[in-house]
């Protein structure tokens, strides 16, 4: 099993070189974990919101707020720590969140201040649609997964298996802008 994919010469092996690149390209473009949302960064309030909505359902530790905003957006947006904490700082200075730590861990609760707070926050389109995981979400997730699996066959197949590879992408190719086409 060779470790790289030599494109060869001629049409073909420019055209499959010029399809991973174009999957690195997908790859970067999607890899929106580093709390970003649909190729940009969320604001500050965006993070407020989510946060106070999320503990409005139930009290919550920081962990768990960043696990349900990945979830609910459907991979899409996954704030750091970096946003989520100092915001949970902020929300409790203002003194609309309380914390009480249990085993080590900061699980942290609405105030009153902080539920009326929460009941006037637009958290409508944040997880990407009303069901969590709108259809904006769920593409995002599914390119990375995609363009990762493609990677995986470039590093570690055989000649033939890129070349199997490079023709299933094709084909996917083809059926996403017949789908576009569709009226």
């Amino acid at each position: 099993m060779g470790n790289s994919f030599s494109a060869g010469s001629g049409f073909r092996g420019a055209q499959s070189e010029g399809m991973w690149q174009a999957f690195e390209h997908l790859r970067s473009t999607f890899d929106n974990r580093g709390g970003t949302r649909g190729g940009s960064r969320m604001g500050r309030g965006d993070v407020r919101t989510a946060v106070l909505a999320l503990l409005a359902e139930q009290p919550m530790h920081g962990y768990q707020i960043i696990h349900e905003i990945d979830e609910r957006s459907g991979g899409s947006w996954k704030p750091s720590p970096g946003s989520v904490y100092p915001t949970l700082q902020l929300l409790a200075d203002e003194g609309l969140i309380s914390a009480e730590e249990s085993n080590g861990r900061k699980t942290y609760t609405l105030t009153d201040e902080g539920r009326e707070e929460a009941a006037g926050a637009d958290a409508s389109g944040l997880w990407g649609g009303s069901s969590g995981a709108g259809p904006h979400g769920a593409l995002p997730k599914a390119g990375i997964e995609l363009a990762q699996a493609a990677a995986q066959v470039r590093q570690s197949g055989t000649p033939e298996q890129v070349a199997q590879a490079v023709t299933v992408l094709d084909e996917a190719r083809r059926k996403l802008y017949s789908i576009l086409a569709q009226d």
